[in-house]
Order: C-alpha cells, then sequence, then structure tokens
C-alpha cells in the first residue's frame, strides 16, 4: 500500500510540474497590458497626435522576420463636434500597390470603436501613457482572394510628433508577419 501511496504521489508531482512549467511558458508569450505604460511620458493622446497631415514609413515582415515590402503612407486626420475621429489613409507599397483605408473612431466606454471599409472585426482604440492600443481583424488580399488576419497593434509616442507603430499579424493564433512603421506629423 505504501508503494501505491508513493507512486500516486510522484505522479502527481509530475503532473504539477508539467502544468507549472506549462504555465510559465505560455505567461511568457502573454501580450504587454496598457497599464504597463501609465505615466510614461510624452503621453498620447489620439485627438491631439492624430490631427492634420501625418506621414509614415515602414516595412512588412513574414512569419520569419524578413522584410518582404516597404511602405510610405498619407494619413489626413480630423475631428467632428461629436468627437468622432476620421483618419484617410493612402499607402504606397515597394511593389506598386496602393492601399487607401478611411478610418472612423467612434467615443465608446473603452476609448473608441475603430472601424474601416476592410475592418470584418472592428477594435477598441485605447491608451495609457505612451502608448495606444487596437486589436481587430483585417481582410486582406491573399493569392486571388481574400484572408482575415488578426491585428495586434501598437502605437508608442516616442517624441513629439514621432509615433513608433508595431503590429503583429496572426492567423488561428499562430503569428504570420509584422509591419513596423513610424508616423510623424507634418
Amino acid at each position: 500500500m505504501q508503494r501505491s501511496a508513493v507512486r500516486a504521489w510522484k505522479s502527481e508531482l509530475k503532473t504539477l510540474v508539467c502544468l507549472s512549467f506549462a504555465v510559465a511558458i505560455l505567461s511568457g508569450c502573454a501580450s504587454p497590458s496598457l497599464d504597463d505604460y501609465r505615466g510614461r511620458t510624452p503621453t498620447l493622446v489620439p485627438q491631439q497626435f492624430f490631427q492634420g497631415t501625418l506621414s509614415a514609413r515602414g516595412v512588412v515582415k513574414n512569419f520569419s522576420g524578413k522584410v518582404i515590402r516597404t511602405f510610405d503612407a498619407d494619413i489626413e486626420a480630423s475631428w467632428d463636434s461629436n468627437g468622432v475621429g476620421t483618419l484617410n489613409e493612402v499607402f504606397r507599397f515597394s511593389d506598386g500597390e496602393i492601399q487607401k483605408r478611411v478610418w472612423t473612431l467612434t467615443p465608446n466606454d473603452e476609448g473608441y470603436r475603430a472601424n474601416a471599409g476592410d475592418v470584418v472585426e472592428p477594435g477598441t482604440m485605447r491608451w495609457q501613457g505612451n502608448a495606444i492600443n487596437m486589436n481587430y481583424v483585417l481582410r486582406v488580399a491573399y493569392g486571388d482572394g481574400t484572408i482575415d488576419l488578426r491585428m495586434d497593434d501598437w502605437m508608442y509616442l516616442v517624441a513629439p510628433g514621432t509615433v513608433i507603430n508595431q503590429t503583429t499579424m496572426s492567423k488561428w493564433g499562430v503569428d504570420v508577419g509584422e509591419l513596423v512603421l513610424v508616423i510623424q506629423k507634418q
């Protein structure tokens, strides 16, 4: 009886160690929280930064981190008297593709509801300190059709008038690419 109790205890201990290891691994994969940026400066206020003419330059990376395209973009940003923001974007890619996207940022209890014509699952723009986060699903051209990608979009105000934007693209929970760009007020 004692040997079987020891075996059972060892089995439970093994299970507990494996479970603890799995939890440690998964928690290492967790995304940052906006609370991590509370109090950081310069403070990023969407209505102030996204106002007027902005320009962007960046890269698109594939799943292995290799740069596969570069781009530049012009952004015209404005806000109406109800606090609704509009970001009118024109992207020009190194392979000749031109994309246009018009974001509508509508105030809600969490920040802003962020939507555009090719956004199939709108996100919420939230901010804290010097950071903004948006998480949404974007429909993009792929081959002869389209594919829906989850976009985890982080923006950081690093100096007055300059934001660094990093967006992880995923499909079924697997990272498939990344966008990295710098946005500057003109």
